[in-house]
């Protein structure tokens, strides 16, 4: 036999421990009251335990019974908080949220978001967990993350992908290289020139690849950058030119007295894009909705001039 007793037999059996009658209690229910009797029934030969002393004045709690009334209690409370905590983890934001954040972006934005997610969902909690956007993927996809905030384009029919905005990159290159001094950069600068490039974990390394194709300068191969700064590092030592993501240049490079020069490429009209993604069978769709718009409305009013919505 199933010594489980049900949340039913454990409301009725409250019901009847607070009006002391089994027919007020059956009222209470809306049920009947051999159909209340019988349930209470079913829940002592489930416990194995007397509960109810059955009288003329009523029903009286034996001592097994009120211990019993102190455990039904706290089980129907936490059921019921459970429920009210579902509910906000569906529209609302709290809980835990595991997000991925590439380290080309996310060390620059973050603390800005968190920051206002802290302000408006106390409630929350943001576990971040950086790693290169390939990495992130297979994470996102496993299990790992949530979501994740990183380079576009994310390739996958098991995500949902959330645009958000897009980022200039410029161009780093040595103080004393010979484009150093140029207030512009346009295509035809970078033919022949060398070009340094994060690995191909990067969404970054795609796009520069890319590019060089496109305007005829050559890619090293010898060497892959791991970050943002050892890139900037290689540049400085004339090694070849870096392409920056403008807000790395906010945070990361002084204007004049940076070891590297940043120029404008395309009339800073070269751009990454930059999203959130999750997978379609999360439960947790409006909190994700509701990630992203904190995450604009901190590139709006943080970053403006520097980072463009996208839709």
């Amino acid at each position: 036999m199933d010594r489980s007793p049900t949340l039913k037999q454990l409301r009725y059996f409250v019901a009847l421990s607070e009006t002391g009658h089994f027919r007020a209690a059956a009222e209470r229910v809306g049920i009947s009251q051999p159909s209340l009797s019988l349930q209470i029934g079913n829940l002592e030969e489930v416990l194995r335990l007397n509960l109810v002393e059955r009288g003329r004045f009523g029903a009286v709690l034996t001592p097994s019974g009120r211990e019993v009334l102190a455990r039904s209690r706290q089980i129907l409370e936490d059921v019921s908080a459970l429920v009210d905590y579902s509910d906000a983890l569906k529209s609302g934001m709290s809980g835990t949220i595991r997000l991925g954040s590439t380290p080309t972006f996310g060390p620059y934005i973050l603390p800005n978001v968190v920051r206002l997610l802290h302000e408006r969902y106390p409630a929350l909690k943001l576990i971040v967990r950086d790693a290169a956007p390939r990495d992130l993927l297979n994470g996102l996809l496993e299990g790992v993350h949530d979501l994740v905030l990183t380079q576009l384009p994310v390739l996958s029919g098991d995500l949902v992908v959330k645009r958000l905005f897009r980022e200039p990159l410029h161009l780093a290159v040595a103080r004393d290289h010979a484009l150093a001094d140029q207030a512009d950069v346009v295509d035809a600068d970078l033919a022949g020139q060398e070009v340094l490039s994060l690995s191909s974990a990067f969404v970054l390394h795609d796009q520069i690849t890319t590019l060089c194709r496109e305007v005829g300068a050559n890619l090293r191969q010898d060497y892959e950058g791991t970050s943002l700064d050892a890139l900037r590092q290689m540049a400085a030592m004339g090694m070849g030119l870096a392409f920056l993501p403008s807000l790395y240049v906010k945070s990361e490079i002084a204007r004049r007295n940076g070891d590297v020069r940043v120029l404008r490429f395309r009339g800073g009209r070269f751009n990454r894009s930059i999203g959130l993604a999750w997978r379609k069978t999360t439960g947790r769709q409006t909190s994700f909705e509701i990630f992203a718009d904190v995450v604009r409305a901190v590139a709006k009013s943080d970053f403006k001039g520097i980072l463009s919505a996208e839709t």
